[in-house]
């Protein structure tokens, strides 16, 4: 249950990011006016749907569900399918260099590990 309530608060904080921060939601109706580079979204460019996978597959381990964890693979796969094909390029679009810049620094998925100081 602590992997579902992780993904869950993750998701949450996403939420919140994208209202204070990026002064929207995650809403099409009402998308974010700025571009959210904080709070999560400063490791990794999709936590919210991260938080999400991470939540259903939590559900999927404190309920044995097979067909629970299938649809978290399922929502992986539609969901970076998306990302790349209308997100991605909506947000170039809309936040041009800025995003660019964002992108090329931050991972899609997983954080980059960095090597230890010297």
């Amino acid at each position: 249950m602590a992997f579902a309530l992780a993904g869950a608060a993750l998701a949450l904080w996403c939420i919140l990011a994208f209202a204070f921060i990026g002064k929207g939601t995650p809403a099409p109706f009402d998308p974010p006016r700025r571009l959210v580079v904080a709070g999560p979204y400063r490791y990794l460019r999709n936590p919210m749907y991260l938080g999400a996978a991470i939540a259903l597959t939590g559900a999927s381990l404190f309920y044995r569900s097979l067909p629970l964890l299938g649809y978290a693979a399922a929502f992986l796969i539609v969901t970076h399918l998306f990302v790349v094909i209308y997100e991605e390029p909506t947000l170039r679009r809309l936040f041009g260099p800025e995003y660019q810049s964002y992108s090329s620094s931050v991972r899609r998925w997983l954080p980059r590990l960095r090597s230890p100081v010297r």
